[in-house]
């Protein structure tokens, strides 16, 4: 999801009044930075990536643009930071036709790995989740909860990830009032469910979402400031009978360290968890494509 840059600048002042750690709340545990990379892709296609998948070596990836394509690519490191990555052309997600998704339906946002060499990908607009093969190509659309139609265009399936049982856990970025919290929804034997709620702290908002190989559940959220460009933040919750419970945040950056970080995966290597991080240029010259990477704590 892009923000509207021009529309929302004169509120700068007002979101820096109300930004920083005093927005937060639960147990604090200490994330560090790994190293960043920006990567320089070619052609106009290339960018708007608002989803992450990774390998479980984090080695291979797959970034989802909110133009409805997906590139595929090999990380390469160095003592552990990306160096480069190599990646093949932009690939169109396709509807069950066979046709190139149209404008107006192509708004993806969220990905993750259906468990059988496929992915599930979530769009706003045409508030909607399908499911694809590794080729871009549409296998089936999932039922919808009757509680997406009440979502806004642009404030919809933002966040999408598939626990270690299957289930789909989806947490809508529009969150209603300021005070009020977020929505979590489960899809599971065919039918969608509550999954309960999150606490919002401060101006927040979810981004994106992703269980870890550790079983938990890992909630990236943004901070959107104006001029003062953006925030942004991970908490873990560990899934339950009692839906997410024992919050911890893991880091909360400064406005303007990052860019538009909308894309998320938690993976594991020798040394321990990671999170990999990738931003949404907005298709302009304003923002950049980055990958950040963290050490999160076990």
């Amino acid at each position: 999801m892009r923000p509207g840059l021009l529309g929302r600048c004169a509120l700068a002042l007002g979101f820096l009044l109300m930004s920083g750690l005093a927005g937060s709340a639960g147990p604090q545990a200490r994330a560090a930075q790994i190293g960043s990379f920006v990567w320089a892709g070619q052609g106009a296609e290339f960018g708007g990536f608002s989803a992450l998948h990774l390998s479980p070596d984090g080695r291979q990836i797959i970034a989802l643009s909110d133009h409805g394509a997906w590139i595929t690519g090999q990380i390469t490191r160095d003592a552990g930071v990306i160096t480069a990555i190599s990646a093949g052309p932009m690939v169109r997600l396709h509807d069950p036709s066979g046709t190139a998704l149209p404008i107006r339906d192509r708004d993806s946002e969220g990905l993750t790995a259906d468990g059988a060499g496929g992915y599930f990908v979530s769009f706003e607009g045409k508030t909607r989740i399908m499911r694809y093969d590794a080729a871009g190509m549409a296998l089936e659309t999932l039922p919808r909860a009757p509680e997406f139609a009440t979502l806004a265009r642009n404030n919809g399936l933002e966040s999408l990830t598939r626990a270690p049982d299957g289930t789909l856990y989806t947490v809508p970025e529009q969150p209603g009032a300021a005070d009020q919290p977020l929505a979590v929804y489960l899809f599971r034997g065919g039918v969608w469910q509550s999954g309960g709620t999150i606490a919002r702290r401060g101006t927040f908002l979810p981004v994106d979402a992703a269980f870890g190989p550790d079983g938990r559940f890992y909630l990236l959220e943004r901070q959107f400031l104006g001029l003062g460009g953006f925030a942004s933040r991970l908490r873990r919750f560990q899934p339950g009978p009692d839906g997410l419970t024992d919050e911890v945040t893991l880091f909360q950056t400064d406005p303007g360290d990052h860019d538009n970080l909308e894309g998320l995966a938690i993976w594991r290597d020798a040394t321990g968890l990671r999170a990999t991080m990738i931003s949404d240029n907005n298709f302009t010259i304003l923002f950049r494509t980055e990958l950040v990477e963290m050490r999160l704590p076990d």
